[in-house]
């Protein structure tokens, strides 16, 4: 996102905040779901998302457009954030679209985190980008935009099939709908991060070769944030061939404690 579209998102991320203060967790997910659609109908006119960022019509002229075409389908909040938004003048007609979905997300995690649920949001996104690591097939059909996205999201609901909370299920359905530059696992992966920063944690990705129990899930995540000095969100996959011990990456820093990893180690440092 260019310099000055990034200054027009933070103001209306700046509204959104006091919408944020004054309202329930119903009323942010409703405002988070008309954000996105909003954000889908501007990438598929063109020449409205480039009059609303044309520098040759003025802002009250930009304001007047987007409420004409918006006026009667959002509501009063969504609208407002909209119109900080155009009003401040947005650099791109991509980075209209971008700013737009990303508020919208925004919107949706303070609705689970207004409703005590962004914990359940984080370990279901994050799970989901694990799914997809490991279903290539599956990552393959949900990214394959050959076909309709009502189909894809189709897909994806018979995937989920309402056993994730609906938060989790509007994101996804966005990010499958909406394919971004960046990979639907990896996606799903910047979703979970991004909730776990409202929590203000960093995740940690754990691989063990068996399931950890709650007491050792909670042991090890104090264990890492006494470590790198912040909160620590602690989620494992399971991973048999690693034989024994644990993998831990934190952002870019993995840590292999491993019995697999023991061995390669060994085995690089034996000399010929």
């Amino acid at each position: 996102m260019h310099t000055t579209s990034r200054d027009a998102f933070g103001r209306a991320s700046e509204q959104l905040d006091s919408v944020v203060r004054e309202s329930d967790a119903a009323t942010l997910r409703t405002v988070g779901d008309e954000l996105l659609s909003v954000a889908n109908a501007l990438a598929d006119h063109l020449d409205l998302r480039r009059h609303l960022v044309d520098p040759a019509v003025s802002e009250d002229g930009r304001v007047q457009v987007l409420q004409g075409v918006l006026r009667d389908k959002v509501g009063g909040s969504t609208l407002d954030v909209l119109t900080t938004l155009v009003r401040s003048r947005v650099s791109t007609s991509t980075d209209l679209v971008e700013a737009v979905e990303e508020l919208g997300r925004d919107a949706l995690l303070s609705s689970a985190e207004k409703a005590d649920t962004l914990s359940e949001v984080e370990d279901e996104l994050f799970r989901f980008g694990r799914l997809l690591d490991r279903e290539q097939r599956l990552l393959e059909l949900l990214t394959n935009t050959t076909e309709p996205a009502s189909g894809r999201v189709g897909l994806l609901d018979q995937v989920l099939s309402d056993r994730v909370d609906p938060i989790t299920a509007r994101l996804l359905a966005q990010a499958v709908a909406r394919p971004q530059a960046r990979p639907l696992d990896r996606t799903a992966e910047v979703l979970a991060e991004a909730a776990a920063a409202r929590r203000d944690r960093s995740i940690a990705r754990v691989v063990s070769p068996v399931v950890l129990g709650e007491r050792q899930e909670s042991r090890l995540a104090e264990s890492l944030s006494s470590l790198y000095g912040r909160r620590i969100s602690v989620h494992v996959d399971v991973d048999p061939e690693i034989l024994g011990g644990l993998v831990v990456r934190v952002g870019g820093e993995v840590i292999d404690g491993s019995v697999l990893g023991r061995l390669r180690s060994a085995a690089t440092a034996r000399p010929n």
